[in-house]
């Protein structure tokens, strides 16, 4: 793979900080980033399709509502241009991606109830701690890589939360 293209939802600003730290990395690593600023399904399938006029490019998909929503579709076209994808969250993989890679949301939510609880009970918001997330999915679809025909490395079967076949 020698080019990477981020699909960053437009109205979604809170993650151009993170595509940002991909193109850095990206560079570093040799590879050609490619930023497709995206907020519909024709934005999407547009940005899409004239990445895969080249060939040698994956996908990176930041997580937003529009990419959740939006996720069968982005799944669909990165099989049928044959270009492997990096997901944020499990349930890209459920739907045939590549890999998913991030937080585990229903963790996220059990863990802010108690943060509701305790503001319930009396705590004030701003006096709680900052909590980041602790638990993290690496999810890996055999069946999708098996179809790109790909080779995944025994040590990332192994370092995978889940496989998926």
């Amino acid at each position: 793979m020698i080019r990477v293209q981020i699909l960053l939802d437009s109205q979604y600003v809170g993650y151009v900080a993170l595509s940002q730290v991909i193109e850095t990395v990206a560079s570093r690593l040799g590879v050609v980033p490619i930023v497709a600023r995206i907020h519909d399904s024709a934005e999407i399938k547009d940005a899409i399709q004239r990445f895969a006029q080249e060939p040698n490019g994956g996908l990176v998909v930041l997580p937003s509502p529009v990419t959740a929503v939006e996720r069968e579709l982005i799944v669909g076209l990165a099989a049928k241009h044959r270009l492997p994808a990096v997901y944020p969250y499990r349930f890209f993989t459920v739907s045939g991606g590549l890999v998913a890679y991030g937080v585990d949301p229903p963790d996220f939510y059990r863990r802010a109830a108690s943060y509701v609880d305790l503001i319930l009970k009396g705590a004030k918001p701003w006096d709680l701690p900052v909590q980041y997330p602790t638990k993290f999915e690496f999810v890996i679809n055999r069946k999708t890589a098996n179809e790109l025909g790909l080779v995944v490395p025994w040590a990332l079967l192994i370092a995978a939360t889940e496989l998926i076949d």
